[in-house]
């Protein structure tokens, strides 16, 4: 009669060297979620993640606008050449993305009399359910930087009842 034996590993060093062996002959696991399944991987531009956090903004009551003053001076300036269509939903908003995650940045001018800090969750809350439910992202930070607040009186001052860019925003 013959005794079948095997030698298993005794050291530490044998049981790293044959666990990594081991590890070596399976295939590559990724981490399968929503945006990475096994039929194929969905990736999502910065711009997509752009407009949809900028709509969410834009929802907010208390935003007056977005972005900057230069970039606002652009936008007003571009919307009297024929032809350039209406303002741009991505002004005023930034975004770092990975495959799973985002950080947005947003630059807004909030009406006069509102609760900045108030304002400012509000558009946290917003920007984070309609991105993370609209692209499977996961939402790091979304950072809010108030660049100025508009005031009742900057409506008087508006050329000729002109409705300015800022006022096609709302």
């Amino acid at each position: 009669m013959s005794e079948s034996t095997t030698t298993r590993p005794v050291t530490g060093e044998e049981q790293r060297a044959v666990s990594a062996a081991a590890k070596a002959a399976e295939p590559d696991q990724k981490q399968l979620d929503d945006l990475h399944t096994i039929l194929g991987d969905t990736t999502i531009a910065d711009t997509v993640v752009q407009k949809i956090a900028g709509l969410a903004v834009r929802e907010v009551p208390g935003v007056y606008a977005m972005g900057n003053v230069a970039r606002r001076a652009f936008n007003n300036l571009s919307q009297r050449v024929p032809g350039t269509g209406q303002p741009s939903v991505t002004g005023g908003v930034a975004v770092q993305k990975g495959e799973r995650e985002t950080a947005i940045d947003v630059s807004i001018v909030v009406e006069y009399g509102a609760r900045i800090a108030e304002v400012s969750q509000d558009i946290r809350e917003n920007v984070i359910r309609a991105v993370e439910g609209g692209t499977g992202l996961s939402v790091v930070s979304v950072d809010v930087d108030v660049t100025d607040v508009h005031l009742p009186e900057d409506d008087d001052d508006s050329a000729g009842g002109q409705t300015s860019s800022d006022e096609q925003l709302r």
